[in-house]
């Protein structure tokens, strides 16, 4: 593990992490490992909502922090093997949400820049991994909290069998339901972290072994209609999956209602009632208000959505005599932090439309990256079966290949025949040509001798080139990327929008104001540095 490099990656994610261990501890872990260890050296991180001995369990609520005295069961099986923990990262409090902006620990963005909300409420966890801090984390899913980040910052989310991961040592939210999930930027290291996790744990009541069958071929079904809530470039990146059975997934949707539309909030009360009643004001208000919803439920209420769940437990399984695997968007759409303020609630039932029945149905899911949409925004799917199928997903989920690539607007050093244009290259990049940004940004030439894109109300037009970069290649691109730049919306001339290089605006303040070259190599040809 290279210790420098995840510090210094960690310490400029805002809004990531909430604790981590010093660099000496770090080193001096490393130095003890075993190299004959299946993890050996492999950094990760950790949702803070699970237990990891010598750091605080805060599960988003300072004044609910406690200190545990042991890792979780499962944390420990993973440093047993030789893995590395580099600290806790931010969630939605008490994992509860899929939008990521519910913590007093800050809101992380997408990977992707733009404004786009990293999702929850492993939020934090799936950001460590996408910008390349460490090679997996732990989150957990009880709604589709492991899925829903994956999507959105364009990674692997393993949300496995319940019980198959350990559940103690962990906060819990809706204790019946609660998985432990795996994060990973391919599916080749989920696996490996996934066998090593895994195993029954005597002392606790949730844990549990199974085994299905391996099906190596297994018959694939999707949806018969779904709603992308207006997102017409999420609707044709999931039309790149084709020829498969259809399925009604109505009773799934059903399922999924009666997580938070029905009594099972009333379940986070049990473990967090009494907290809540003697801390209400320690307890942000969106969290508050879901929460409280759960004291509008009898017990009456409770058995009969048990019954209506049972019977769509019952359809969900004659599903299977007809399919393997169910292929769902991960998410209908997405949406940026602006979004979510203006509608936390209803926003955030979309954003768990096709994620929220599975844990309920008993269903094992996987998500992997589908490309982007025509607007450079993250595409996902999410591969359904069910309980103990885990190995099959895993296998389906590897024999699907998208051919999709994100479009990436680079402005200097990583411009064709420029010092880091390899970086691009060497990932199966195409250049697509040159184009001109809409005239609202200012170009800075940076301290080290690389120009900056900076956003602006008084800017001009500035010349970029196009590429094209595969989509599998995008999360060990973004490792590579060193501050204050990073990924955002640019705005073109033509009026579309692509991702591309943008700069922080504090690094450009009193740096030479290059804007009037119209671009870096005007700027070269006309007797800037290395002309």
């Amino acid at each position: 593990m290279d210790v420098d490099a995840v510090v210094e990656r960690a310490g400029r994610a805002e809004g990531v992490w909430i604790s981590r261990f010093g660099p000496d501890e770090l080193r001096e872990r490393a130095a003890a490992v075993d190299t004959g260890l299946p993890l050996a050296g492999v950094p990760f991180a950790v949702k803070d909502n699970i237990d990891v001995a010598g750091l605080p369990t805060t599960a988003g609520c300072p004044d609910f922090a406690y200190m545990p005295d042991r890792n979780a069961p499962v944390v420990q099986r993973l440093v047993d093997a030789g893995a590395i923990v580099v600290g806790k990262t931010n969630l939605d409090q008490f994992a509860t949400g899929l939008t990521g902006a519910r913590s007093p620990y800050g809101a992380p963005e997408s990977v992707f820049g733009g404004g786009l909300i990293s999702g929850g409420s492993s939020s934090g966890s799936a950001v460590a991994v996408a910008d390349g801090t460490v090679a997996f984390s732990l989150g957990t899913d009880t709604a589709g909290s492991g899925r829903v980040p994956a999507a959105l910052n364009g990674i692997v989310g393993v949300k496995p069998t319940r019980g198959l991961l350990s559940t103690l040592g962990v906060v819990p939210a809706c204790r019946s339901l609660d998985c432990v999930s795996v994060f990973a930027r391919d599916l080749t290291t989920a696996g490996r972290v996934l066998r090593v996790a895994r195993g029954f744990v005597r002392e606790d009541p949730w844990s549990r072994e199974g085994d299905r069958p391996l099906i190596a071929q297994p018959r694939m079904g999707v949806p018969e209609a779904l709603d992308f809530f207006g997102d017409s470039g999420q609707e044709k990146a999931f039309a790149r999956f084709g020829g498969a059975a259809t399925v009604d997934i109505g009773p799934l949707l059903e399922a999924g209602d009666l997580l938070y539309r029905g009594p099972w909030v009333a379940e986070r009360l049990a473990d967090l009632g009494e907290f809540l009643a003697a801390h209400p004001e320690s307890v942000l208000p969106v969290t508050r208000a879901v929460l409280e919803t759960g004291h509008g439920f009898t017990a009456a209420d409770a058995f009969r959505a048990q019954h209506r769940l049972q019977q769509l437990r019952n359809a969900a399984d004659r599903m299977w005599e007809r399919i393997d695997v169910l292929v769902l968007p991960t998410i209908g759409t997405t949406y940026t932090h602006d979004e979510i303020a203006a509608d936390p609630i209803g926003r955030n039932l979309n954003l768990g439309r096709y994620t929220q029945f599975a844990n309920l149905l008993d269903m094992a899911a996987v998500t992997v990256p589908n490309g982007f949409t025509a607007d450079g925004r993250p595409a996902s799917i999410t591969l359904f079966g069910p309980a103990f199928s885990d190995e099959t997903l895993a296998l389906a989920a590897a024999g699907i290949k998208t051919d999709d690539t994100m479009t990436l607007a680079v402005v200097g050093l990583h411009l064709d025949g420029e010092p880091r244009n390899h970086e691009l290259s060497e990932r199966g990049a195409t250049l697509a040509g040159t184009a001109r940004t809409a005239p609202r940004y200012r170009l800075h030439l940076l301290p080290s001798g690389a120009p900056g894109l900076v956003r602006g109300d008084d800017g001009a037009a500035i010349e970029v080139e196009l590429w094209h970069l595969p989509a599998a290649q995008v999360g060990g691109f973004l490792a590579g990327i060193p501050a204050p730049l990073s990924l955002g919306r640019i705005a073109l001339e033509d009026g579309t929008e692509v991702t591309g290089f943008l700069c922080e605006a504090y690094a450009a303040a009193g740096t030479p104001d290059i804007t009037a070259s119209g671009g870096w190599r005007n700027y070269r040809s006309s007797g800037g540095p290395n002309s």
